[in-house]
């Protein structure tokens, strides 16, 4: 049996890119969807932390000219499109699913209230936290680690497609040394990039486990919470 009750999976809008431009790929969604549903059977409660860079990335803004503020709210925007999207793919595995935002959007979403998120973990769901924290300036890096907090899960998942955490871009730095695990601290003073450093700050305040993996690689999302060993952990030192 997992060791883990709850987790929360920080999904990043560009892992549904798959090999698309922009959107989503079905193929990659179904295969998230797949896994969740194996964490489910094991009674493993899963929220997800949903990012939007597959159909806008701050980055963009100022190409088209927008303000920090419109292109951030813009994102969190983009999260809970792709939020309804996997909420759509989980109700048709037949696994109940809630999408929750931080944005008041009560026609395709509810708000986001931790007492209600709880009571839909008691219930067998998995709840899809979209919209971000809600402000911007903040990442969805960030909306994970305060998620991971508010409902007490036993540790962050954060999907990617890179297979661990690097101390430089190992496309451009040959020997560039790969952690199989590393410390809060370690990280921050290192300033590594593969997290948002605010995120890996509340984390370290509150002990917050941080697993990295690449979900490209098929079954690894089973393999990193049922088995470990798998991409990189960040924990207290």
């Amino acid at each position: 049996m997992a060791h883990y009750k709850r987790i929360l999976l920080k999904l990043s809008g560009e892992a549904l890119l798959g090999k698309k431009a922009f959107g989503i790929d079905v193929k990659v969604l179904e295969e998230i969807v797949d896994q969740v549903k194996i964490l489910q059977a094991e009674g493993i409660e899963v929220g997800i932390v949903i990012g939007g860079g597959n159909i806008f990335r701050g980055s963009e803004s100022k190409e088209l000219h927008i303000d920090r503020t419109t292109a951030d709210y813009m994102g969190m925007l983009a999260t809970v499109i792709n939020a309804l999207a996997l909420q759509n793919a989980l109700l048709k595995k037949g696994i109940d699913a809630r999408v929750m935002s931080s944005l008041s959007l009560m026609q395709v979403a509810e708000p986001y209230i931790l007492a209600k998120a709880l009571a839909h973990f008691e219930k067998g769901r998995i709840v899809i936290f979209a919209g971000g924290t809600g402000l911007p300036f903040f990442t969805t890096d960030t909306t994970a680690a305060l998620r991971a907090i508010e409902i007490k899960a036993d540790a962050i998942f954060k999907a990617t497609k890179v297979d661990a955490i690097y101390s430089a871009d190992p496309a451009k730095t040959s020997n560039a040394h790969k952690y199989t695990s590393i410390s809060y601290t370690e990280f921050l003073v290192k300033n590594l990039k593969a997290i948002d450093s605010t995120a890996v700050s509340l984390c370290r305040e509150f002990k917050m486990p941080i697993v990295l993996f690449n979900v490209k690689t098929k079954g690894n999302l089973v393999r990193a919470v049922l088995k470990g060993g798998v991409g990189t952990y960040i924990k207290e030192g």
